[in-house]
Formats: C-alpha cells, sequence, structure tokens
C-alpha cells in the first residue's frame, strides 16, 4: 500500500456511472427510440440529478425510484413521446444496468488484498440491489449504503458520515470513488481520500480541493494504491 494509502481499509464506491453505466437502460430500447435515443438519455440523467438537489433544498425528499421515474418522464414528453409502455420498460431496465467492463477484476483485487469494499448511493435500496445482482457483485460487496436512511441526497455531507458509522472506520480509512464531479467535491469536503474516475475527461467543478486521485477507470485504483 502506498504511504498516502496506508491506513486505507474500505473502498467505497458511488454507483451510478461509477459501477454502473447509466445510459445502458436506453441502450437496451434505442431501437424503439430512434435517432432521439442519446438525446433522451442525457436528459434523463441531467433531470434525475437535479431534482435530487432540488428536492434536497425544498425539504421534500421522495426515493430515487420515484426521482428516476419523473426524470424519465420529463426527458419522454421532452422529446414529444408518450408510449406508456415503452416509458415502464425504460425504468424496468434501470434496475437492469450494464456494470463497466473492469468492475468486476477491481472488486476481486481488493477483496484478495484484503479491503472492504461498499456502495454509497442516491439509489434506493431496491434498486441498488437489483443493479448489483444483474450485474454479479453480490460477493464483491460487503455493503450496500442507501441515503433513503436519512432522507437527504448526496452531496449533503451526513450521506457520507454513514460509511463512517456502518463500518466504525475514520476518514482516513477510507478511499471514496465516483465518476461524478460534484459527488467528487462532496466527499473531498467531508474529508475523504476520494479517486475520482474521470472516464470521460471531464473538466473539474470549482467547489473543492482536487481529489487525491484522478483516473480514467477504477482499474486504474490497483495501481495507484500499489496492490
Amino acid at each position: 500500500m502506498k504511504s498516502e494509502f496506508k491506513e486505507v481499509t474500505l473502498c467505497v464506491f458511488d454507483a451510478y456511472g461509477t459501477l454502473f453505466d447509466v445510459h445502458s437502460a436506453v441502450e437496451q430500447h434505442a431501437h424503439s427510440l430512434g435517432s432521439q435515443a442519446q438525446s433522451i438519455s442525457m436528459l434523463w440523467r441531467q433531470k434525475q440529478l437535479e431534482y435530487t438537489w432540488l428536492r434536497s433544498l425544498m425539504g421534500r425528499y421522495v426515493d430515487f425510484a420515484q426521482v428516476t421515474a419523473e426524470a424519465l418522464h420529463y426527458a419522454l414528453q421532452a422529446h414529444s413521446m408518450t408510449d406508456a409502455t415503452l416509458e415502464q420498460r425504460l425504468l424496468l431496465a434501470y434496475n437492469q444496468l450494464s456494470s463497466y467492463a473492469e468492475v468486476i477484476a477491481t472488486l476481486k483485487q481488493l477483496r484478495g488484498a484484503g479491503i472492504a469494499t461498499a456502495i454509497l448511493s442516491n439509489g434506493s435500496p431496491d434498486m441498488l440491489w437489483g443493479a448489483v445482482e444483474h450485474a454479479g457483485l453480490t460477493d464483491l460487496i460487503d455493503q450496500v449504503i442507501s441515503v433513503d436512511d436519512l432522507a437527504i441526497y448526496k452531496p449533503d455531507p451526513r450521506v457520507y458520515q454513514l460509511v463512517l458509522d456502518g463500518f466504525g472506520v475514520t476518514k482516513d480509512q477510507v478511499l471514496f470513488h465516483s465518476s461524478n464531479a460534484w459527488d467528487v467535491a462532496g466527499a473531498v469536503n467531508f474529508g475523504f481520500h476520494v479517486a475520482w474516475i474521470n472516464r470521460f475527461s471531464q473538466p473539474p467543478e470549482p467547489l473543492s480541493k482536487s481529489p487525491s486521485l484522478e483516473l480514467k477507470n477504477l482499474q486504474q485504483v490497483i495501481a495507484a494504491l500499489g496492490i
């Protein structure tokens, strides 16, 4: 273990966009959406995130399943699509997202090195476990932690505190991974070691100091830790 991370005993992962490809739901039904498929997928994700932040600020929490459904409905309406059956198929597909290619191998290597693994996500428990089981990660994740326990969304600092409470560890023992720059900023602000999995070469958000690591994929974490 490299000196900067010598105390790390727990690797925590955001789910959507980090372990699971959020656009794979639309890809499953791209033939039905035609040329608008990519635009619908992008707007669905944008509204999904916006609604979590807005609901947190308004104090009007609903679980991530409802947020996801409302965001999809908006995205389809914005593209003049009113097929209720297709809408339901897309929602079901969101519980069967594809994991990124390196996820299983990375988790196996971390577990082999004696490092515990967990998910910390805005997702509701049923959604998260559905995605975990579909991707074959059930035996590779020690704990799935949902914001449902607090009824507020990331990046509220109380969400990151759930990790410390759940595992009885200190901040220095945690390496948090996310592909979402706003989530990275929240975790850095909280005081975690943070690996930004910057899959698509996005610019940093000017919200906090830089994360400990900026990587292209999760597999690069293994070398960064010196495992």
